[in-house]
Parts: C-alpha cells; sequence; structure tokens
C-alpha cells in the first residue's frame, strides 16, 4: 500500500483546486509528477484501476473522476487539446491506494 509522508502531502495540497461551488479537486495532470509518475500512459493505467475500485465499492465514479479537456502548448509552440481529468479527494485516494511502486515512471 502506497503511503505520502509529509513533503508529498504538502505538494498535494498546493496543487488542490476549486470548483465556483468550492468543491475542491486535483487535476490528474499535476497529481502524476506529484507522485512521481513520468509517463501519462502509465498514469492512466493507474486512474483505470481505481475508477474500477471506485465502481465496485458502490460508487458512482463520473463524480469523482470527471473526465475534462485542456488546451495545452506541445514544444513546437502549437497548442492542441489533452484530455484531463478533475479527481476528488476519494479518487486522489483511490489512485494511490491502486498505484505502483515510486517511480513507476
Amino acid at each position: 500500500m502506497a503511503k505520502l509522508n509529509a513533503e508529498e502531502y504538502k505538494t498535494f495540497e498546493i496543487i488542490k483546486k476549486f470548483c465556483n461551488n468550492s468543491a475542491e479537486f486535483w487535476y490528474a495532470s499535476e497529481l502524476a509528477p506529484a507522485l512521481e509518475y513520468t509517463k501519462w500512459e502509465n498514469f492512466s493505467k493507474v486512474i483505470n484501476r481505481a475508477m474500477l475500485a471506485c465502481k465496485n465499492s458502490g460508487v458512482e465514479g463520473i463524480y469523482h473522476f470527471p473526465e475534462v479537456r485542456k488546451m495545452v502548448e506541445i514544444g513546437s509552440g502549437a497548442k492542441r487539446w489533452k484530455t484531463d481529468y478533475e479527481l476528488s479527494r476519494y479518487a486522489c485516494y483511490l489512485i494511490v491506494q491502486n498505484g505502483g511502486a515510486r517511480g513507476a515512471s
């Protein structure tokens, strides 16, 4: 079971965002490097496992893992749409629980 140390928890709180209704969320694209994932492909597998765990717990995942699209700049200066997730605190918990070893890349 993965556990967050004090420095990781501090980073977790720093990257927290708030919706218009004051609900807190975290972007998956910001959580991945905080958990030492360097490849989105590996992190998306963890997200999928966490979504399955959410479903298996009887909780509606759509409220904890809403998919969003963000415009990002790529290396050439061009922009493209990128899929991201606005994760609830519960979703983040499930991601940590379903993640691999540190430095899973």
